[in-house]
């Protein structure tokens, strides 16, 4: 509540009348609050070509919010949420921060989802020392080196390199060990960002390039690409893809029968429930990079208890049903801001920037330290292999054995079947 605290409002209200209402409330604890919120504020793509993921990070940060009014909020006061809709484009940003920092006062901000939209907060942030929990961006901190930026993304201290290392790992203990490599994706950022790691990692691995180029974002119609790989016969076929041309990839894949030794790598929107039931049966053999699966090597302390939340409500509401791929990071992103709050009791942006750099967190993603660059110290990108789907039916990826660990190897989950040609016979 805001209000002229110079000259504030006397309004005399009968003792009973008091007492009732606490009692309706809930009484003096738990229901009535007291205290000013501790505002949390961020912009989201509720709509645009990221809104099925944004709107499933809402919902799993709201969760988060739930949890922890139910049991008092932070610091004694409750916590809310202020955000607006950046519509998936990144103009939007700065417009929202401004206002969400200048009008609606918000103690903290987290940024919006995916490496474009949290580029424009940073500035913002660095400006005004404010602590910025990011939301699955990639090496978004490269550039800027701001020491209170913090990546809720498990790529690791070098994350163009980490980000693609298991595919190119698993694939260098193959015997014998694969020679060549395509390298192909969109003419866009995130791509770009990963298409540069994978050459990293193919030249340090000892692989030959054989074919390396982009196609235009809006590719429809993959078919002549990989027509054009298949002639080269390479090995290994890595690819960086957004949704769309995931799925237009693996179905000229399919058309054109390309069966090289290895093949998937950077490839968007195959983590996602609506893709894995478009796609079926096609994916098996597929090797890509996953941020949480249902295997047992991945069984952290709440996160099943968040997805018995997390899955019915987000069945009525529209968004992923699965919930394995954003929803546990956004999540955990609120987590930490919350548990360096109350780690130091306290809202100044200093101390909680410097507690969030100098602590430990155990999330419902497992346990989380940042180091280099606000990215987290260690890596923790799985790698995984599609096995085993049968027919389109949702159920089946809500258990293991489906997108199982192939890297790294203390997540293993099971045995990677090699070549992908033995897959797809």
């Amino acid at each position: 509540m805001s209000g002229d605290r110079k000259h504030p409002v006397r309004v005399w209200i009968p003792i009973g009348w008091l007492v009732a209402g606490l009692t309706l409330l809930g009484g003096w604890g738990s229901g009535a609050w007291a205290a000013q919120p501790i505002k949390i504020g961020f912009g989201m793509a509720l709509t645009g070509g990221l809104a099925v993921n944004g709107k499933a990070a809402l919902l799993s940060m709201e969760i988060w919010r739930e949890e922890v009014n139910a049991k008092g909020g932070l610091l004694g006061r409750p916590v809310e949420f202020v955000y607006y809709d950046d519509q998936t484009k990144p103009a939007t940003v700065p417009g929202i921060y401004a206002k969400l920092l200048d009008v609606d006062k918000v103690d903290f901000i987290v940024s919006p989802y995916a490496t474009n939209m949290i580029a424009p907060v940073i500035p913002i942030a660095m400006e005004r020392g404010l602590v910025l929990m990011g939301l699955l961006g990639t090496a978004n901190n490269e550039k800027f080196q701001y020491a209170n930026y913090f990546s809720m993304n498990p790529a690791g201290p070098y994350p163009l390199i980490d980000f693609s290392r298991g595919f190119f790992e698993v694939a260098a203990r193959q015997s014998p060990k694969p020679e060549t490599v395509a390298i192909v994706g969109a003419d866009a950022e995130f791509p770009h960002n990963a298409m540069s790691g994978a050459r990293d990692n193919a030249k340090r691995l000892g692989f030959k390039i054989v074919y390396d180029n982009t196609y235009p974002p809006t590719t429809v119609d993959l078919t002549p690409v990989v027509r054009a790989i298949k002639a080269l016969n390479p090995d290994i076929v890595y690819v960086a893809s957004y949704p769309p041309d995931s799925v237009a990839m693996v179905m000229a894949a399919n058309e054109v029968g390309l069966q090289p030794k290895q093949f998937g790598g950077g490839m968007v929107g195959l983590q996602s429930a609506a893709l894995m039931t478009k796609l079926g049966a096609k994916l098996n053999g597929i090797v890509n990079y996953d941020y949480w699966v249902p295997e047992p090597t991945t069984n952290f302390p709440g996160i099943h208890d968040f997805l018995k939340k997390y899955q019915p409500r987000a069945e009525k509401e529209g968004v992923d049903p699965l919930g394995h791929y954003m929803p546990p990071y956004a999540y955990a992103e609120v987590q930490v801001l919350g548990l360096a709050i109350e780690g130091t009791k306290s809202l100044d942006q200093k101390k909680v920037a410097e507690y969030i750099r100098t602590h430990e967190f155990n999330t419902i993603v497992g346990k989380v330290r940042f180091g280099r660059n606000g990215e987290w110290a260690t890596t923790r990108m799985l790698t995984v292999q599609f096995q085993n789907i049968e027919g389109t039916d949702l159920g089946q990826f809500k258990g293991p054995g489906k997108r199982v660990i192939i890297h790294p190897d203390s997540y293993v989950s099971g045995t990677y079947i090699y070549p992908y040609s033995r897959v797809k016979k």
